[in-house]
């Protein structure tokens, strides 16, 4: 037998020297993909959106509609932002009028103004976070995505406050949610944007 010739290729114990080519199949080192076949590479896999792995090329129709829905949420704070605000003013020149000039009614009526101002410079900051996320839509990774499903959350929170009223909002913080965080919204906002 000649196992243990130094001469023979094929007598060699696996990893004692072994040339790459001979004998039994080398193992490809860490971070290089195996070749299949004869030395060929596989073709990259085609996926599901159009193309190669870089994922979609178009945005999918669920992620079109998320981004027109931040846009009207975002309005929809815009507006009620500057009405709140607004309305602080109102309601203290109205006091004023009123001749409630005692010190608890004065000081009753700055808290109640200072918390409307509040709420109103909330609502602005969050108009300009659902625009800014909805202006990011194109370009965005997944931080955006992840961002507009919390904008979302956020939202309908906040609209179930509001009821009835917030009926509207709150219908549309979800659907940015299950729009955002389906499969294809995911493969938008995951796509390589090396060509974008």
């Amino acid at each position: 037998m000649s196992f243990g010739d130094p001469n023979n290729p094929y007598g060699q114990q696996q990893g004692q020297g072994q040339q790459p080519g001979y004998g039994y199949p080398q193992q490809t080192p860490q971070g290089v993909p195996p070749q299949q076949g004869y030395g060929y590479p596989a073709a990259p896999p085609v996926s599901p959106y159009g193309g190669y792995p870089a994922g979609p090329t178009e945005m999918p129709g669920g992620v079109k509609a998320a981004r027109v829905m931040l846009w009207i949420l975002g309005a929809f704070n815009l507006i009620g932002g500057i009405a709140v605000i607004g309305l602080s003013f109102a309601v203290d020149s109205e006091l004023e009028k009123s001749g409630a000039s005692s010190a608890d009614a004065q000081a009753f009526a700055d808290f109640g103004q200072g918390l409307l101002i509040v709420a109103g410079v909330i609502s602005l900051v969050f108009a300009a976070v659902g625009m800014v996320l909805a202006a990011k839509f194109r370009s965005g990774g997944n931080g955006v995505r992840i961002g507009s499903i919390v904008y979302g959350a956020v939202g309908a929170l906040f609209s179930l406050f509001s009821l009835p009223l917030g009926i509207i909002s709150l219908a549309l913080a979800v659907l940015v949610i299950v729009f955002t965080a389906k499969s294809d919204g995911s493969a938008w906002f995951n796509r390589n944007k090396q060509q974008y």
